[in-house]
This record gives C-alpha cells, structure tokens and sequence, in this order.
C-alpha cells in the first residue's frame, strides 16, 4: 500500500488544495490582521482535523484554551504564541517542527517520546469537501505569522565526508562541552547503547556491561593489541587494559574528548598500554603493515558516509592482523513511521542539528561494504531495545540537570538535546531505528578465526 493510500488522501487532491491555498492566501493578503476569536477557531477547526483520535497528550493554544488527550495523558504541548502553528506547517514537516521548538514557538511538558508518536497515530481521514475549510483556517494563522528566525547549526566547509569536514563535524557535536557531557552520561563517559541483560541494570552497571560484551565478542587477550576507532573520552580502551590487558590505541577527531580521554588515562595509571590520539580512521595505518590483532568500532561509522564506506572497511581489513576480528558497531535505519506519507518528512531534522553529515545505513548495506573488503560476517545483533533504555536514562538524567545544562549551552542549544534525546528514545522503543554489532573476521591463510562453535561465552 503506497503512503498516500494509508492515509487515504490521494497526492492529486493535496496538490489540488496546495494551488487552492495559494489561491485563498492571495485573496487574503490585503485583508485586516485577523481577530483573537478567528485564530483560535482558526487553530481548533486544524487542529480538530489533524490530529491522532487517539493520542496521550493534550494541547494548549497560546491563550489557555486546551484539546484534552483521549486517553491518560503522558504530555502536554503548548502553543505560546498564535504564530506557531503557520511556522510549522511548512514542508517538510519534520523540520519544520524541530526548527520551532528551537526557537520556543512551542513547549513539551512530560513524555517527549508521546509528542514524537504523533506521525504513527496519524489516522486523520481528508475529503475533498473539507479542503476549502482546511486551507480557510491555514490561510487565516498565516496572516498572523510574523518572520521566524532560523536556528543556529552547523557551518561546515569542503567537501562532504573529507578529513577536513569530517572533523569539523565530530567537533560541533561532541566538543560543546566535556562538564555537559558528565552531567548525564555514566561514570566512564560512555556514549553509545549500553546493555541491559536483566533489564534492571543502573546506567553505570548497563554501560559497564556493554564493554564487558563487547571485549568478549572479539575475544580479548592479554598482549593483544586493540584499536579503537572513534575512543570517545576512553572508557573502551581504558576498560579493555584493565580488565583484558591488551594493549589499545584509540583514535578521535575530537579535541575535546582526547583532553579528557588522556586526562582519565593517566589518572588510571594506563599510559602504557593505551595511547590516545587525534586521528583520522583514514590515517591509522601508519606504516602500511598490519598490526592490530583487534579492532572495535563503536559508535563511529554513523559519521563515516555511505561514499567512504569502502574505505572505511578496507582500511580496517588492512590494519588487521590475519585471523584478527572487527565489532561494529553502528545505527541503522528501521521500521518506517508508514501513517505519514514519507515526502512530508525529510529525516534531515538530525542531519542538519545534531549529527551534521551523519549518515544511518541499513544493515544490509554495512555488511555488504565489509563484505566486499573481504571480512567474513560471523555474527550479527540487534540491541535496539537496549538503546531505547540507554537514551531514557539519558533523557531522565539531562532533565535532572536542566539548570546546569542551560548554563553550559544556553537555551537554544539545550533544547536541541533534549528533543533530540527523548524523541529518539522513542524512535528505537518503535523500531524506526536501531541498532547492530556485527562481528567481522579477517581469516587467516587456513581460513581460521578465533570466533568459538557457540556463543556461550559471551554469557558465562
């Protein structure tokens, strides 16, 4: 069933009544600033039309007039003012929407995640026959609207995906502030899914866990020697050392993170056995030859492209020691928000925000980029669920510390992050995204690898 047929409006009718609003907001332009009763009818009649029959949010218009939720409620959605709803619909909507909350065009007080279904309770049923109110009402909040500032983001320069950009885009994202990160990640600074075997794991003993996993699918041991592409502020490299004893080389393009990564090394007595350093994954091969027996990539291929794919990999596989291992681990797509027809929705919201130049591949992408670098796939999972835990502890903990957070970003920048957080915790809850560890072999000349008959070691 095509998007269009789900929503049961048809792209001719939309394009029919996109040319009929034309038509009335010229008809409109030279008419009077409308009245206070007309907005707030004018939003009602929209709103009315629009939204979820069955939704756990209610909505306030500006001057307190409130659309109760039908079912308990989790949320409230705030207009503050009478110019918000003209600014968001705007295509595509996605944006749209991100770009006014930044500004404070609307508040979420509660479950961000309640706000973020909106596009999978989608249900609303158009006719033809209502389309002239439809548009009467849309016409009538755009003659309230005033010019909406657009919000600041990233300033990238070069070409998309060079060393020079790349690093430019790791920075915005992850050297706004080492304090701020603190305030709600774990105790190690461990930024990537966690892992939660029994479900009642504490943030702290979830990531602890996922590292523990993780140095048990590539199956550390002692003397080997690891690289850890993307090292974040550390807490892999200094975890493997102290509890595999392998030797780690860490890279990051993030001055900030390889601060306080260094800071940690040193303060853990590790500095010879892990060395941390700004580089490039491009770069990590140094004398051509092959010399790690490991490597784990967690959380970093998200940055790398679709276009750098192959040389993502192929440099991996020739840094590689034969019958060595690889754990990627990256977000993929999923499961798609079908209610909303996708050429309302960009998906560009995070791209242009949050990760600039972040690019999700499907899984079956990945894998057939390592496996035409010649890795064999010997394992693949699906942590998803763990990762929606992961960013409500996240979320939760960035709530605790709202005032301190503001203070760091200031407000436009904080609530970048919190809708960013709570609305993607709901998004991997859903399945529209997730997220894999596929576990890569560089066989040797026997074809062996060190990869076990079962995975029973994993969870002994």
């Amino acid at each position: 069933m095509s998007p269009s047929a789900r929503t049961r409006i048809s792209r001719p009718l939309l394009l029919t009544a996109a040319g009929l609003g034309t038509a009335l907001m010229v008809r409109h332009a030279t008419r009077p600033a409308p009245t206070a009763p007309e907005l707030r009818a004018a939003a009602l009649h929209l709103l009315g039309a629009v939204l979820p029959s069955g939704r756990a949010f209610e909505v306030r218009l500006w001057d307190g007039t409130v659309i109760p939720a039908t079912r308990p409620s989790r949320a409230t959605l705030t207009l503050n003012s009478n110019q918000t709803l003209s600014r968001m619909l705007k295509l595509p909507v996605d944006v749209a929407l991100g770009e006014a909350y930044l500004r404070g065009d609307f508040e979420i007080e509660g479950d961000i995640g309640t706000i973020a279904g909106i596009a999978d309770d989608f249900d609303a049923a158009f006719s033809a026959a209502q389309a002239p109110g439809l548009l009467g009402a849309v016409a009538t909040l755009r003659r309230a609207s005033g010019p909406a500032a657009a919000p600041v983001t990233a300033s990238l320069e070069g070409e998309q995906h060079s060393r020079e950009r790349d690093q430019q885009a790791v920075q915005y994202h992850y050297d706004v502030s080492n304090d701020f990160y603190k305030l709600w990640l774990d105790r190690r600074m461990v930024y990537s899914c966690a892992y939660f075997p029994t479900g009642t794991e504490t943030l702290d003993e979830a990531q602890a866990a996922k590292l523990e996993y993780i140095c048990r699918k590539l199956r550390l041991k002692a003397g080997e020697h690891l690289l850890d592409i993307g090292c974040g502020w550390g807490g892999l490299a200094i975890y493997a050392a102290q509890h595999y004893g392998v030797r780690v080389h860490g890279v990051t393009l993030s001055e900030a993170q390889l601060a306080e990564g260094q800071a940690r090394v040193k303060a853990a007595g590790l500095e010879h056995l892990v060395t941390l350093e700004l580089r490039d994954y491009r770069d990590v091969l140094g004398a051509g030859e092959a010399q790690y027996d490991k490597i784990s990539s967690i959380g970093m291929a998200e940055h790398v492209g679709r276009k750098n794919m192959p040389t993502y990999f192929r440099t991996a596989y020739a840094a590689l020691r034969p019958g060595g291992l690889m754990l990627n681990h990256a977000i993929s797509d999923g499961i798609g928000q079908a209610r909303v027809p996708m050429w309302l929705q960009s998906g560009n919201f995070s791209r242009k925000y949050v990760f600039p130049d972040g690019e999700l591949l499907p899984v079956w992408e990945t894998l057939k980029h390592a496996s035409e670098a010649l890795f064999e796939i010997r394992d693949v999972e699906n942590l998803r669920e763990h990762y929606a835990r992961t960013l409500s502890h996240w979320s939760g903990n960035l709530e605790t510390h709202r005032a301190e957070a503001l203070t760091a970003l200031g407000e436009q920048r904080f609530r970048l992050w919190r809708i960013y957080l709570g609305a993607t915790s709901y998004y991997f809850q859903k399945g529209h995204l997730s997220i894999f560890q596929s576990l890569l072999a560089k066989p040797d000349e026997e074809r062996q690898a060190s990869v076990p008959l079962s995975r029973g070691d994993l969870y002994s």
